[in-house]
């Protein structure tokens, strides 16, 4: 349910997207939310949108393990405040509906970050971590001998790390 061409019903809907989920956001997660999951907002029209709330100070950059991260200011929320009446009624149930079912996957995609690539001699590297608000608290490294390997470890990372966090640091603690 786009609102083609409202570039102020864009603004409030990004403010309202990141009230509701309650962390910051990187550009790429809120491309995936407002446009690719949703279409709530136009891809091209978006990443200018951020860039015009950051400008007049409704949303600020935080950096998150060396990348941007946005988030809400509390003149932003002031603003929402006074002008969410203007996003229409089923296009704030749907986010919000959204949100609900959706933020812990986000946060866990953003928190827990997973990457692999092919290294010289056709094996492939893994990186996995843990992110923190402020720095990584675990990363690890694995060397694995083909791809279907790497994609393995990658697809189970989100649902594993915290309990390979929980696994290591007892094996070291103790």
């Amino acid at each position: 349910m786009q609102i083609q061409g409202d570039a102020t019903v864009n603004k409030l809907i990004l403010l309202f997207v990141f009230d509701k989920m309650e962390a910051p956001l990187s550009d790429g997660t809120v491309l995936d939310i407002c446009c690719s999951s949703n279409d709530w907002i136009n891809y091209m029209d978006c990443r200018p949108l951020i860039r015009q709330l950051l400008e007049v100070g409704f949303l600020y950059e935080v950096s998150v393990n060396g990348k941007p991260h946005y988030t809400i200011t509390p003149e932003g929320r002031v603003c929402l405040a006074r002008f969410f009446s203007k996003i229409p009624t089923s296009t704030r149930e749907k986010i919000s509906q959204f949100v609900k079912q959706n933020r812990l996957k986000y946060r866990k995609k953003q928190e827990c970050p997973a990457d692999y690539y092919m290294n010289n001699d056709c094996t492939y590297t893994v990186n996995l971590k843990i992110i923190e608000p402020t720095q990584p608290v675990l990363e690890l490294k694995f060397v694995v001998p083909n791809r279907q390997t790497a994609k393995a470890i990658y697809d189970k990372w989100q649902d594993k790390s915290a309990d390979v966090y929980a696994s290591i640091y007892e094996m070291l603690v103790d």
